[in-house]
């Protein structure tokens, strides 16, 4: 079943709902829509598996009911850039949930949508589980994301508009998956602003102070390999997720965290967001701690 969901902003999101009927709900988030030919290609030499939404849904829609859509694809096509804040998201996405009939369900996101799912976690009793991935729950890189996407935009504001969108969206979709210190594509402006908006809307937020609020089951996870240096034209920060969470191990577990530290070669930020290394750790975590099976 897909629907065309209005938003806060009155932008319009396709959303499809899929799984059997009865069982439990996984918000997805990420689901982008396949692509094919050259543009495959293109993604494909960035270590982006091009079906990526398409093999999310597949390997959970056996178990689950998955509510699938692709939100940073839409903010990429139909940009905020004055209201992407963290309140904002949790609401598109309690609005989305809300028109697909969704009283209950778990979330996963990755990078920036992991960190949206932390902020829908303390604003809603809904969530039966909570999944980040390439986003620390403790100690986030708030201060330094804001400093990143701050250079983004000013670099975006001194370039011509983008000639290549399809290039722009995957370059520019979250910054803490790509190399800024020497990519040299175009950016658009509004794209960037509106992620200066949602850090600048966590420059007061203190992940330490809303553990309490979480009793749902949870689960961080991130690639070993997942620290990104900035050059000085972005700021000259480092943000290692990675590091953040073998440093809190201790911490994150007797808070009731389940955490992963998915190993392997090459296994940074974009290498540990692709379907076939994610699903061998959400599946059988989600049908321990959702499904409660053995």
């Amino acid at each position: 079943m897909d629907k065309m969901i209005r938003l806060l902003d009155g932008s319009q999101l396709k959303a499809g709902l899929t799984g059997p009927s009865g069982a439990p709900v996984l918000m997805l988030p990420v689901a982008k829509e396949s692509v094919y030919g050259q543009e495959a290609d293109h993604l494909r030499q960035w270590g982006v598996d091009p079906e990526l939404g398409e093999h999310f849904i597949a390997g959970l829609r056996d178990k689950f009911q998955v509510l699938y859509f692709d939100y940073e694809g839409h903010r990429l096509r139909q940009p905020n850039p004055l209201d992407l804040t963290a309140s904002s998201i949790a609401q598109d996405l309690l609005t989305i949930a809300g028109e697909m009939n969704v009283s209950k369900f778990s979330y996963y996101g990755y990078s920036w949508l992991a960190l949206a799912g932390l902020q829908l976690a303390i604003r809603t009793d809904r969530l039966e589980s909570l999944l980040m991935g390439g986003f620390p729950p403790l100690d986030g890189p708030y201060a330094e994301m804001l400093i990143v996407t701050n250079h983004t935009y000013m670099m975006a504001l001194s370039q011509p508009a983008p000639a290549d969108p399809a290039e722009t969206e995957q370059k520019t979709a979250a910054p803490e998956a790509t190399d800024w210190d020497n990519i040299q594509i175009q950016m658009d402006p509004e794209q960037t602003r509106q992620f200066v908006t949602l850090y600048d809307s966590l420059a007061d937020f203190r992940d330490r102070d809303i553990q309490h609020l979480l009793r749902m089951p949870r689960l961080a996870f991130a690639g070993e390999q997942d620290k990104i240096v900035y050059g000085d034209n972005f700021g000259g920060v480092t943000v290692d997720i990675a590091g953040k969470l073998v440093e809190h191990l201790p911490l994150l577990e007797q808070l009731g965290w389940d955490v992963a530290i998915l190993k392997g070669s090459g296994m940074d930020h974009t290498k540990a967001m692709q379907p076939e290394t994610v699903l061998p750790v959400l599946r059988p975590w989600l049908i321990r701690n959702v499904l409660r099976e053995s």
